[in-house]
């Protein structure tokens, strides 16, 4: 097994275990790259300056760079460094942590009910993405067709996606720019959220219009996989356990857990622009560290039995999210999101006939996403 076969294996955690036991860094000769296991080196790349995001050579990646996708890509704030991570970041961070939770419930409640979301796939990807665009702005009308185009854009993201895809992900970066263009120009019908966006783009005197949608969509883009997968795994976990939430645990907290437990996010990389000791270790400028957040989330030194899925854990940490400067300002609002959207399909479906799907996960090298399906015959 590989890091990245591990994402979507079956069962990846005895894995990571045996990478821990090798050290928390090494250099793995045969992928070329550093491999980062245990929490303190995770931890400790998270948040060294020297070690970004994207390859000092290649911002953009190569496939995507001369088309639509990869201009926004380009602006997004959680693939720069400097002010281009940080203007927009200051923008955004504010009205995301405005979000009431309250509002939440309410959202997923009425999305659940009027769209048509008879299948739990469909409830994963459509409903989180469609709770953003609705506190962004956008009308009822648009909801089904934005959380679409934000399914095809995000296959951008991953280098698993062949030329159709990548051909798609570029005409949904264009048709999504321009909602958002409307959306913004239209002075008369903002959100409370886009408001709050606007006025702290005005209070800092941002006022990279580009940037600006870009990083809208990116809220999307972050929401529609991420939430997807920490909705399915929280699913899966109930399969695997069914009294979880017996004895008055609430989902929230099962949501909260399996982000630790089994993570949407299996890895992230970092790449070295200078010099720099982790753990003992000497990175070179052009090295490249693949960040295995699963295994830190499973690091005996970060969280006590961190093999069980305890709903009560005290001082939980959870690498899902990252850390340091470029941690997920939505962190809470994804909880939110994926804890109400859970309990709308308890509601549905009670607890009990979740063992009634079989699942496989999505092709992915770093995310761990369910697909479900009712034949009992179907891989696991």
């Amino acid at each position: 097994m590989t890091p990245f076969e591990a994402a979507t294996h079956a069962d990846p955690y005895p894995y990571y275990a045996y990478l821990r036991r090798q050290g928390g860094l090494f250099f793995d000769a045969d992928l070329r790259l550093w491999i980062a296991s245990s929490a303190n080196a995770v931890d400790a790349l998270l948040g060294h300056p020297d070690c970004r995001v994207r390859p000092l050579h290649e911002p953009v990646p190569a496939a995507i760079a001369q088309g639509a996708a990869g201009m926004i890509f380009a602006g997004l704030m959680r693939m720069n460094e400097g002010p281009q991570h940080m203007c927009p970041r200051m923008a955004i961070e504010p009205a995301l942590a405005a979000v009431e939770t309250e509002r939440i419930a309410g959202l997923v409640a009425r999305l659940v009910e009027t769209l048509p979301v008879e299948h739990l796939d469909e409830l994963m990807f459509t409903v989180p993405v469609c709770v953003i665009a609705a506190l962004i702005g956008f009308p009822a009308s648009q909801l089904q067709d934005v959380a679409r185009l934000t399914r095809d854009f995000v296959a951008c993201l991953s280098p698993l996606s062949d030329d159709i895809q990548l051909d798609s992900a570029h005409g949904a970066a264009t048709r999504l720019r321009q909602l958002f263009s409307a959306l913004l120009s239209d002075a008369n019908d903002s959100s409370r959220f886009l408001s709050h966006v606007q006025s702290a783009c005005a209070a800092s005197a941002w006022r990279d219009r580009e940037a600006l949608i870009a990083n809208l969509i990116g809220l999307l883009s972050q929401t529609c996989e991420a939430s997807a997968g920490l909705i399915g795994n929280s699913l899966v976990a109930l399969h695997r356990e069914p009294g979880l939430l017996a004895g008055g645990q609430q989902v929230a907290d099962l949501v909260a857990e399996v982000a630790r437990y089994d993570s949407p996010v299996q890895n992230t990389r970092r790449f070295v622009a200078q010099q720099c000791n982790i753990e003992g270790n000497v990175l070179a400028p052009g090295d490249t560290v693949l960040l295995l957040l699963a295994s830190a989330n499973r690091d005996p030194g970060a969280n006590p039995e961190p093999d069980r899925c305890l709903l009560e854990r005290t001082q939980r940490r959870t690498f899902s999210f990252g850390a340091g400067r470029h941690q997920c300002p939505g962190q809470p609002l994804a909880l939110a999101i994926a804890a109400e959207a859970v309990s709308a399909w308890l509601r549905r479906q009670p607890a009990a006939s979740v063992g009634a799907f079989r699942w496989r996960y999505l092709p992915s090298l770093n995310g761990r996403i369910p697909r479900f399906h009712g034949d009992r015959d179907t891989q696991r």
